[in-house]
């Protein structure tokens, strides 16, 4: 199961770091890295700073985009150091061991989402994440290397796999779930079906959009709902924009 997780790495500047990263998944049995808008190549310094873990960076994805990244995924977890201005779901590395075990059983595949190293995740990006995993250092040097976030995290998505499976991987994540659980490119789908819907029966002003759909983004990807729910909600919204048309072809009538 520890082949079902993706470590994506972002917009990444230092080629050592990518190394690093390599050397330390392999360290715990992951093989699976994508780089993101990378900035650094995989280079001669890389390749030494892998310490013989270059095939994962042969076998590398390059990606330009992190929707890209992540759209087959049925969990995507950001690591964040910071709290945001809506409030996310939030599990440390132990708790995000637990999730991710539940939905590999079940399986699904696994994205954990490092950042820049100057600065992170952005915001958007964040809100692309089921829920944010948060490294609790010491508040008085709290900073973390990338690729010594990757360890830890890598380390507990070790432990989570290789322990026995949990009385409850049967459960919402579980094996006997009559569904997959939706992949990030489908629950995106219906969101952004969702959004249009809304703006058309002018629930949703998209000149003052505020919050909304990020609140709206939270909630389900806090749900996790699963495929076949997915398209339940996409036909409820299709029905509703199907009513409001002939309304609207009626209103046009009237007029002329």
């Amino acid at each position: 199961m520890l082949n079902r997780i993706c470590v994506v790495m972002v917009n990444t500047t230092h080629s050592g770091n990518i190394g690093a990263a390599a050397r330390a998944m392999k360290n715990m049995g992951l093989s699976r890295l994508l780089l993101v808008d990378p900035i650094a190549s995989i280079d001669e310094e890389a390749i030494q700073r892998s310490s013989r873990a270059e095939d994962i960076l042969h076998n590398a994805e390059i990606h330009p985009t992190l929707e890209s990244a992540i759209a087959g995924c049925g969990l995507v977890v950001g690591t964040s150091a910071r709290s945001r201005s809506v409030p996310w779901p939030l599990m440390t590395p132990r708790q995000c061991g637990e999730r991710v075990a539940q939905a590999a059983a079940a399986g699904n595949d696994i994205a954990l989402v490092f950042g820049r190293e100057s600065r992170g995740l952005t915001n958007e990006e964040l809100h692309l994440c089921n829920a944010h995993v948060h490294i609790p250092t010491d508040e008085s040097f709290s900073s973390l290397n990338v690729a010594q976030a990757i360890q830890v995290m890598a380390y507990e998505m070790r432990i989570a796999l290789t322990q026995d499976e949990s009385s409850d991987a049967g459960q919402r994540w579980g094996v006997d779930w009559d569904y997959p659980m939706a992949t990030h490119e489908q629950l995106n789908g219906m969101l952004q079906h969702m959004e249009q819907t809304l703006v058309e029966i002018g629930f949703l002003d998209p000149n003052t959009p505020k919050q909304l759909m990020t609140r709206v983004r939270r909630l389900f990807q806090r749900a996790a709902p699963d495929r076949m729910e997915i398209n339940i909600l996409r036909g409820m919204l299709a029905a509703i924009q199907r009513r409001k048309a002939p309304a609207e072809s009626d209103e046009k009538g009237d007029e002329a």
